[in-house]
């Protein structure tokens, strides 16, 4: 059974999710390996739908390890990817306050997020707002981490 990790951008995903294991896997990267093109591009000329179903394929295929996994901030915007997610028991929602996450991924100039360009700070709160309701759905646990160092986040997922 694999260990998800899932939660809005800057939430720290991938940070804990190589600090649990090395050997993470990133859906991200994994999706755009498959796609042999950046997530933005394929979105930009096949579309959400397309894209959402080799999510769907990949997420399949990831939930069948044993290993820690990153997830996008936008897996669980399809319901066949919640779906999906309910069986499996260890999925991990690294919550946030939103004005926590807007400064930690403002703060962040090596990873320059697509939807952090193109959308107004309330637009950002709109959507963090909707996905947070379905971060809960399909969490087995909900572990706070506004105020929680990396290393204190590992640790208590130990």
């Amino acid at each position: 059974m694999a260990k998800v990790l899932l939660g809005f951008m800057g939430s720290g995903k991938s940070t804990i999710a190589r600090g649990l294991d090395p050997d993470y896997l990133d859906m991200d990267a994994l999706i755009e390996k498959h796609l042999g093109m950046s997530i933005a591009d394929f979105f930009a000329t096949k579309g959400e739908e397309a894209f959402r179903q080799i999510e769907s394929e990949i997420l399949a295929d990831l939930l069948q390890t044993d290993q820690v996994v990153s997830t996008g901030g936008g897996v669980v915007i399809s319901q066949q990817n919640r779906d999906l997610l309910k069986t499996n028991t260890d999925n991990i929602y690294l919550k946030a306050d939103f004005e926590t996450l807007y400064q930690r991924i403002a703060a962040d100039r090596d990873n320059q997020r697509p939807l952090f360009l193109n959308n107004s700070k309330e637009e950002l709160a709109a959507i963090f707002q909707e996905r947070q309701a379905w971060y809960e759905e399909v969490a087995s646990l909900i572990l706070d981490v506004t105020k929680l160092s990396p290393e204190e986040i590992i640790e208590e997922l130990r």
